[in-house]
């Protein structure tokens, strides 16, 4: 009697399974998933491809995550190095985050990614040096991050720009209430002609500041069109504040997404001769050290950076002692600090 014989796939994709789908050999697949520079860009690619598809995570990775033997967690920053170590914000949430992970076995790994072509950070991540990952910072374009909460614990800092991605776990604030609050100081101190420096809009936490700004302005009756578009960065602050001088040269009420963006703004209102708060108000935003470090302290939106740092290592640590019980989403409150600019 002759029967049939149906192969069946292992459950989860094999290096083999890979090569097979990149048409590549296994020894190759081996040597990407490892980081070798001697594969060229193109195999890279095709093996990249093949890896997303079919959801693959090498065997280490597997192992790591059962045991959690590496008690290593990363922290990913998708910038520059410059704005990394430029900016408060950034240092705030890393103190937070290890005052968490002290009180724990688990150390901590710093990976600034802000350009990765052959996506040597995920396959850093997915080759099982660390049991989950912490990532702060996030642009719509990076989409390594939307691959990796694929295939560990991860924990946002900020809505994640993937509004589809519901179950993911992160820590915010509500950035357009906190706006809200900022715009509003800005109208009840009698200001009309109120502008705005807004974040970048690829990333969340610029729109939803924006957002509230907008929102406010209407509710006022006020025309809510002197918006310049930054990058969080007191360079980019400057330069959008000229050209919104340049438009709209009788603001006198400003509402900046950053407080780093608020210090070149107050700079170049300076240079030109207009007083702070005289001449123009300004409202910031972070409470960071930024706030009180230039020649006009600032009146700022406050965000607990550093307890959300501290909250998203605790998520972490808890997703990964298997304790699923914490909400997908922790929102922290924001306040309005007066100061010496608004």
């Amino acid at each position: 009697m002759i029967t049939s014989v149906r192969q069946v796939r292992p459950s989860q994709p094999t290096l083999e399974m890979v090569a097979e789908v990149a048409g590549v050999s296994r020894a190759t697949v081996s040597r990407v998933v490892n980081g070798s520079t001697r594969v060229s860009p193109e195999i890279v690619a095709s093996v990249t491809e093949a890896i997303n598809q079919l959801n693959y995570v090498p065997n280490r990775a597997a192992r790591s995550l059962a045991s959690r033997q590496t008690e290593a967690v990363a922290l990913v920053v998708p910038e520059d190095m410059t704005r990394f170590f430029g900016d408060p914000y950034f240092a705030a949430v890393v103190q937070g985050i290890t005052r968490r992970l002290d009180q724990s076995d688990y150390t901590l790994n710093l990976l600034v990614a802000s350009s990765d072509p052959r996506h040597k950070t995920l396959r850093y991540l997915r080759s099982g040096n660390v049991d989950g990952a912490l990532i702060i910072s996030h642009h719509t374009g990076d989409d390594f991050v939307a691959e990796l909460d694929k295939t560990m614990p991860v924990v946002f800092g900020g809505r994640p720009s993937n509004a589809d991605n519901l179950a993911a776990y992160f820590v915010d604030v509500d950035n357009a209430a906190g706006a809200e609050t900022g715009t509003q100081h800005l109208v009840d101190i009698g200001r009309r002609r109120i502008g705005s420096i807004a974040g970048a809009v690829d990333m969340p936490a610029g729109i939803d500041r924006l957002t509230g700004f907008e929102r406010t302005l209407e509710r006022a009756g006020l025309p809510a069109d002197a918006v310049e578009l930054a990058d969080f960065t007191a360079a980019g602050g400057a330069a959008a504040t000229r050209r919104l001088l340049e438009r709209c040269p009788d603001i006198d009420g400003l509402f900046v997404a950053s407080d780093l963006m608020a210090t070149g703004a107050v700079d170049v209102l300076r240079e030109l001769g207009r007083s702070v708060p005289g001449d123009v108000a300004i409202v910031g935003f972070d409470d960071s050290p930024a706030a009180t470090s230039g020649p006009v302290p600032l009146t700022t939106v406050s965000q607990p950076s550093e307890e959300m740092g501290y909250a998203m290592a605790d998520i972490l640590l808890r997703r990964l002692a298997a304790d699923e019980s914490m909400p997908h989403r922790t929102l922290m409150p924001t306040r309005l600090v007066l100061r010496e600019s608004a």
